[in-house]
């Protein structure tokens, strides 16, 4: 199956820097960012993440980690927020815990593909080879998308469409 960055099949916009001291491009995540959820011996903690370099019309971020390799058609969202100010360039470790909780004052954090409104860690079947999971800041041109708590990852990512200036990208992997 050939691997595709599904980024690619949206309008090029800018790019700018992401960085992390938890996490980096193509390397293994590491236990804490694993879900114990769905039985990986993670912790669901999700990663600290700092950004720089985005365009100045920046009024607003969001953060999103999909992972387009699951075995279902449509990939799972992992974690999906919004609404996060311009001042913020970073976020901290565990900063996408329960009911949002970590995450800037304003912020909004939907539901992923569990239904869970925090960071879930991955978990690939067993046998379903390499995931990568897309760890992406969306620099936006707006201070608020306008999306409702409760509102799919899908929907969210429809709303950026038109709104998104610039993508950071860090993309980890874990094994099944």
């Amino acid at each position: 199956m050939t691997q595709f960055n599904p980024y690619d099949r949206l309008p090029p916009v800018g790019s700018f820097t992401v960085i992390s001291t938890d996490i980096a491009e193509g390397d293994q995540l590491a236990k804490p960012h694993m879900s114990g959820i769905f039985g990986a011996g993670g912790a669901d903690v999700s990663p600290q993440l700092a950004w720089s370099g985005f365009p100045e019309a920046t009024q607003s971020f969001a953060v999103t980690c999909f992972d387009p390799d699951a075995p279902i058609p449509s990939g799972f969202w992992h974690w999906a927020v919004h609404d996060i100010p311009a001042s913020v360039t970073s976020l901290e470790t565990g900063a996408g815990g329960a009911n949002g909780t970590g995450m800037p004052e304003g912020s909004i954090t939907l539901p992923n593909d569990a239904g869970l409104t925090h960071f879930l860690g991955a978990a690939p079947p067993a046998g379903s080879g390499t995931h990568r999971y897309f760890f992406v800041v969306h620099a936006l041109d707006v201070p608020s998308l306008g999306v409702a708590e409760g509102t799919t990852p899908s929907v969210q990512g429809f709303m950026m469409y038109t709104h998104t200036l610039a993508r950071a990208i860090i993309t980890p992997v874990a094994h099944s």
